[in-house]
């Protein structure tokens, strides 16, 4: 069977399950995904290291195939205080509603645990969102034997990723569904670089290796990619339907629902850029501050309330730009279907 290499780790397709925290990665989702051949990869945002660690546990009985765990990068602590202040105001009446109270708090997602942890019990990759380790970190984790990706969004963070040593970048596009991979947050929220213009722009920026993410949902999607000079293709959106997804029913379900026509960028659920499902909450919230992730723990309750009265409109139903493409099917059969359609049109090469 032909194999491909990503990062010295035989694949038989050059795809990567995206990390997607807060649900929709689970131990199964990763395991289909490595055992068809991919790279398969857990979440860790939002969970306690000790849900981390159950998480790879499972996984790694369930497949013997090389997998990922992504990390998210501590945020300052450093808001608009009044901003917040405002915006939280401004929540008080769909608070009442779904009966929470909104309560901002910041925290480092426990980021020295979690980077400890998997110091002293290494995974094949290990990757970083919202900016860069410091290249000692970098140079931890490979110590141990991890290769290390850092989410980038321009050829500036590429180019700081590099320079702190990591073994690749990912290349997100502002297609992209979910949080935006900014090392920073002061990005207006119509700005970006779009997927294939980013991959070629890093690719003549560094000499490292460029995996592409942001609305990739084809073979022929993914072709596009490699011909800008990507590596390998990360699917996110395409999987959030299949069974092994922990996406809830709510989010599944909007995704074909002909009620919901298209995407944008909003920070209205977390203070943060992020691509989802033009809903009633993204509307009534357009001018939502950046306060990441004060807001994000403000608005969980409210979220997770509307999840459990099945209501689409007051719940982030994150997506990219391809979301009307995402098939009810197994995550293997996705994979071997895109790989398939990829393989007949550019065959893959070694990165």
């Amino acid at each position: 069977m032909p194999t491909t290499e990503l990062l010295g780790l035989s694949l038989r397709w050059p795809l990567v399950g995206a990390p997607m925290a807060g649900g929709p990665s689970t131990p199964a989702l990763a395991a289909a995904v490595s055992n068809a051949g991919g790279l398969g990869f857990l979440a860790a945002g939002y969970l306690d290291v000790e849900v981390m660690e159950r998480q790879i546990l499972e996984l790694r009985e369930s497949t013997r195939g090389p997998f990922g765990m992504n990390v998210f990068v501590p945020q300052s602590p450093d808001v608009d205080q009044e901003a917040v202040d405002a915006y939280l105001r401004s929540l008080q009446t769909d608070a009442e509603a779904f009966g929470v109270e909104v309560v901002p708090s910041w925290d480092d997602d426990g980021w020295q645990a979690k980077v400890e942890f998997l110091t002293r019990h290494p995974v094949p990759i290990v990757s970083f969102t919202f900016g860069c380790p410091a290249p000692q970190i970098v140079r931890q984790l490979q110590d141990v034997g991890s290769r290390v990706v850092v989410t980038v969004t321009t050829p500036d963070e590429a180019s700081v990723a590099a320079a702190a040593g990591v073994d690749a970048v990912a290349a997100q596009g502002r297609e992209a569904g979910g949080h935006q991979g900014t090392f920073s947050d002061d990005v207006a929220l119509d700005d970006g670089w779009e997927l294939l213009a980013l991959v070629a722009a890093i690719r003549r920026e560094v000499q490292v290796p460029v995996i592409a993410a942001g609305g990739l949902m084809t073979g022929a999607d993914v072709a596009a990619a490699f011909g800008a000079g990507a590596c390998a293709a990360q699917l996110g959106t395409a999987l959030l339907r299949c069974p092994e997804s922990g996406a809830s029913g709510v989010h599944k379900s909007a995704l074909t629902d002909p009620a919901f026509t298209t995407t944008a960028i909003t920070r209205a659920f977390s203070g943060r850029r992020a691509r989802g499902l033009v809903n009633d909450f993204m509307r009534a919230h357009p001018d939502a501050p950046s306060a990441y992730p004060q807001i994000n723990n403000a608005t969980r309750a409210l979220r997770r309330e509307a999840v459990a009265r099945h209501d689409p409109h007051a719940v982030n139903l994150w997506a990219g730009q391809g979301f009307r493409r995402a098939r009810d099917e197994p995550a293997a059969e996705i994979i071997r279907t895109v790989g398939s359609e990829f393989e007949a049109l550019a065959p893959p090469t070694g990165a």
